[in-house]
């Protein structure tokens, strides 16, 4: 017989635990709770045959509350450690961007994370039959913490590159609703070989590619599109035509960038 013993205080953890083992597809197994001098006990018994079998059963029961009911605490815990300077709005933000990194890559993050917490509650229920499950986590989950460090340091980068775009975006438009008008229209035009400028009678515009008339200096670029926005930002036009029926995905972060910069000045055409 294989018997183990988890201890916690943690009401929710502890419910938790009992409702997974409740539905336990793995027969010959009984448990219970107890409270003795300290800690709230579960005692786990398995009178089967295989012992991996159920060893690797409360591993992965114990990695999945980790994962479901205190990683978005850890996540929480490292940005507030390692990121303090960010107000808590900021940090709300940070926080949201960790839960998409993880959702964009779901499966693999996932498998990283469950794997991890397994191994080490596995190699220490291997040898142990007694978990004090705070203790556990405090000191045993070392790897699976330094996957969510990863994940925090991707998001904060994220962060901070969405704050200087959008910073970015606030000092051209304020550039733009600053000026007159220069040019009555230009037509802009998205193909999947890049953009084109034409004028009011259709005829192409050469792109201003001269360093000395830069309206902006930002890291964010747009490749060859920055010389599309410097002439934009050049020639000022009252209105402005968008023609993306063509418009291929490489552009579409541009475009977007040109509709927030000009704003009531754009005209969307499709045919």
């Amino acid at each position: 017989m294989k018997s183990i013993c988890i201890k916690t205080n943690n009401s929710d953890l502890i419910q938790y635990l009992l409702n997974e083992l409740n539905d336990l597809e793995l027969e010959q197994v009984y448990f219970s709770c107890r409270k003795f001098k300290h800690y709230n006990n579960i005692i786990i018994h398995y009178k089967g045959l295989d012992n991996n079998l159920f060893l690797n059963k409360i591993c992965s029961i114990l990695s999945l509350l980790i994962l479901d009911e205190l990683e978005e605490t850890f996540l929480k815990k490292i940005i507030l450690q390692n990121y303090f300077y960010f107000d808590n709005a900021e940090r709300e933000q940070i926080l949201n961007l960790c839960f998409d990194i993880m959702a964009n890559d779901f499966s693999i993050i996932f498998d990283k994370k469950f794997k991890s917490l397994s191994n080490s509650f596995y190699d220490f229920l291997y040898y142990n039959k007694s978990l004090v499950l705070n203790g556990f986590i405090n000191f045993r989950i070392k790897s699976y913490l330094e996957i969510l460090d990863d994940i925090v340091n991707e998001a904060v980068n994220n962060f901070i590159i969405e704050k200087e775009y959008l910073e970015f975006i606030s000092l051209l438009k304020l550039y733009v609703n600053s000026q007159l008008p220069v040019t009555p229209i230009i037509h802009l035009v998205s193909l999947n070989l890049g953009i084109l400028l034409l004028d009011e009678n259709l005829n192409i515009l050469e792109l201003d590619k001269s360093n000395l008339n830069t309206k902006y200096l930002s890291d964010i670029s747009f490749s060859d599109n920055d010389y599309v926005l410097n002439t934009l930002l050049n020639l000022l036009p009252r209105k402005l035509y968008l023609h993306l029926a063509n418009n291929s995905p490489e552009n579409f972060e541009f475009i977007n960038t040109i509709k927030l910069v000009f704003e009531n000045r754009i005209e969307i055409c499709t045919d």
